[in-house]
């Protein structure tokens, strides 16, 4: 089949249809004046890669040949990957939230040649079937609208793209106090599933943010329920078929409430974040499985989704040979053949296998055959049940599950999705970072130092301007206000974790260019895309944390980060005007904004600044070092000054100036409002004074 104009593209989502019949287009102002000359209405359909309905619409009507009739005899065309272009997605998605009150993807926008949308839908089946209007019966009706009514169909997409703004408009108010994130808690709480972990009813999401906000309130209220919680939650979907048991990595979200049967595509972006709520978690209540959680998502990306120069891929898709999950599950025969018959009854128990299948196909609710690997009970319960040591249960399914492995290996594998998005790069860097200092893994600093370096040498165009995607050589789409947010987060992160001065002093850089060019000088906050970019038909500003944080949430701790490091006060009363920009709206609804929250606790609660005066690479700087990173203390900014560097870091942080050696010793200076005191040596005293217990 003759290729379209996709075929131009580098997306692999927009490959992915260069060959379809429809005649697609790319976003882009040739397109839309095309659809002018021609005054035809626009067919905007975004979605990614490894979206599995997008697959089945694909295969179902863009595949096809009558139906890529209709809608090239109807509509100018236009693709759009939502990973590329998160402005377009928010725009459009807030229309679509707007007309059909929900959204998801596929997303589907009928529109006026000035961009302006009429009609929104998600999946949309190729013909009516169940009270569905079909997609060559829409194609009829906007036909005959935009031919015989279309004075109406403009009225009405001009109604609509008055209202969008509203979309993006926040209430400001007084920046709340505690009793917020109190609100926030109780409302999580309510939801909470008591029998199986997690939130809400089926579908269950990882939502790795809210967990973060858990473990920041048990910290302030030392309620052990709200630990409980996470524990609870982030067992269940260890054990789950949610966990790659044999490959590792986390999927994307569970369809049932047990964490059993997932959508099984793999983000990059949740293995970061659930990696951190492993890693805090970990530093919290010393639990083995959770630190194994942290190494082993680790494993999965550096083995499968790093670049060769040390980026990091965006994601694995769920289908393979048509057929989501077909990569990742076992029917018994499968399984048998690998473990070999005198393993096979007590590994089936353990988990739980069984000829007929364990899961029920969402299509049909019939069981297949196929297994998905999960746990009822942890190795360790096993091993008491077996009567066996726990190492030896551990080492026995290390070795099957290096061979399930080796067996998989040859199979057809999903679409990985190997395009570099600097701000998904900037949330696995800091989540790296993290796993350096808490698991003092020198391999996860390594990794994330040469992420880091590939950005900033490869991402960014001769101007220095910061760019938000790459692949096959090719840089493309300005940064967007999450790029650098998150890079920005991750430079933090990794000084944090190797006092390396130039990630400091490169996150204050870019949070510079990022006020620059993102401030909301009316309204504050920031706004998604760059200043004086103008092809939208509203400039978005996102705060709700959904799969992912907004970046105005990560830009609240990123600039309280830098007040607390530098002593710089324009950086703190810069997050003040952000917090009252958006309080009225987080006091409305402040669970859906927990990341958001993350920034107001940091804000709201006693933290302290500690110096260490000392070189890095001595014991005791490595006793006092370690102290601090197992140790759960979301509130504390570490700040190491050397010989070598102490000059530059007084330049970056003028309140460390004259702090130095006491008695020629390795010295934590101890910092509260940036006034110092409290200079000790002894590693008990340092931790007794910042996480106020011995």
């Amino acid at each position: 089949m003759a290729a379209n104009r996709l075929i131009q593209e580098k997306s692999p989502y927009l490959l992915q249809h260069a060959h379809n019949p429809v005649d697609w287009h790319p976003w882009s102002d040739e397109t839309f004046a095309k659809a002018q000359a021609a005054n035809k209405p626009v067919l905007l359909s975004i979605g990614y890669a490894t979206c599995h309905w997008c697959h089945v619409m694909e295969k179902e009507s863009f595949e096809d040949e009558e139906a890529a009739k209709y809608l090239n005899e109807t509509f100018v065309c236009i693709k759009v990957d939502r990973e590329e272009r998160p402005d377009i997605d928010a725009v459009y998605m807030a229309a679509c939230q707007m007309l059909t009150g929900s959204g998801g993807w596929p997303l589907n926008i009928f529109m006026t040649p000035d961009k302006k949308p009429f009609f929104a839908a998600t999946y949309i089946p190729k013909r009516s079937r169940f009270g569905r209007t079909g997609l060559i019966e829409l194609c009829q009706q906007v036909q005959d609208l935009w031919n015989s009514q279309i004075d109406k169909v403009q009225a009405s997409a001009a109604g609509i793209a008055a209202n969008l703004n509203r979309a993006f408009a926040f209430k400001s108010a007084a920046e709340p106090d505690i009793t917020v994130l109190d609100q926030a808690y109780h409302h999580i709480a309510r939801s909470y599933d008591p029998r199986f972990g997690g939130f809400e009813p089926a579908p269950k999401f990882p939502t790795p943010h809210r967990l973060l906000f858990l473990l920041r309130c048990h910290h302030r209220t030392e309620d052990q329920e709200t630990l409980a919680m996470v524990e609870q939650t982030l067992t269940a979907m260890r054990r789950g078929g949610i966990w790659d048991h044999v490959g590792f990595g986390f999927h994307r979200y569970s369809t049932d409430k047990e964490w059993l049967v997932p959508h099984f595509e793999k983000m990059l972006y949740d293995q970061a974040l659930i990696a951190q709520a492993y890693l805090e978690t970990y530093q919290l209540t010393r639990n083995p499985l959770f630190a194994r959680t942290a190494e082993e998502i680790f494993t999965y990306v550096l083995r499968d989704m790093t670049s060769p120069q040390g980026a990091f891929f965006s994601a694995e898709d769920a289908d393979s040979e048509g057929e989501e999950g077909k990569f990742y599950v076992w029917t018994s025969d499968d399984f048998r053949k690998v473990v070999g018959e005198e393993q096979t009854q007590t590994w089936e128990r353990i988990f739980n296998l069984n000829p007929a299948g364990n899961f029920l196909e969402e299509a049909s609710g019939r069981k297949t055959g196929a297994n998905i690997l999960h746990l009822r009970m942890d190795l360790a319960q096993w091993a008491a049940k077996l009567e066996l040591e726990e190492a030896q249960i551990q080492a026995r399914w290390d070795a099957l599950r290096h061979q399930l492995y080796q067996v998989r290996a040859r199979r057809i594998h999903p679409l990985k999705d190997d395009k570099i998005l600097t701000d998904w790069n900037g949330l696995m860097i800091a989540a790296l970072a993290l796993g350096a200092r808490i698991l003092d893994q020198p391999a996860y600093e390594d990794a994330a130092r040469r992420a880091v370096r590939f950005i900033l040498d490869h991402m960014r165009d001769e101007a220095g301007q910061l760019y938000h995607r790459f692949r096959e050589g090719e840089l493309a789409i300005k940064a967007q206000a999450s790029d650098y947010a998150f890079l920005i987060h991750g430079l933090l992160n990794l000084y944090q974790a190797t006092f390396d001065l130039t990630y400091a002093e490169q996150a204050a850089a870019l949070q510079e260019e990022m006020l620059k060019a993102f401030w909301d000088e009316d309204q504050g906050g920031f706004f998604l895309t760059v200043k004086g970019r103008e092809e939208l038909p509203v400039r978005p500003k996102d705060l709700y944390d959904g799969a992912i944080p907004s970046a105005n949430s990560v830009a609240l701790l990123n600039m309280l980060c830098l007040a607390r490091l530098t002593g710089d006060s324009k950086w703190e009363i810069k997050a003040q005007e952000q917090v009252r920009a958006f309080a009225g709206s987080v006091r409305l609804q402040p669970a859906a904004f927990t990341y958001f929250l993350l920034g107001l606790d940091f804000a709201l609660r006693p933290g302290q600044e500690v110096v260490i005066a000392g070189e890095r690479d001595t014991k005791a700087t490595r006793r006092l070092l370690n102290a601090l990173n197992l140790n759960f203390a979301p509130n504390k900014v570490a700040l190491l000054k050397s010989d070598q560097d102490a000059e530059r870091l007084a330049k970056f942080a003028g309140y460390t100036d004259g702090l130095q050696l006491v008695k020629g010793q390795t010295t934590a200076h101890i910092c509260r409002g940036f006034a110092c005191t409290d200079p000790t040596s002894d590693v008990q005293t340092v931790v007794e004074k910042i996480l106020g217990r011995k």
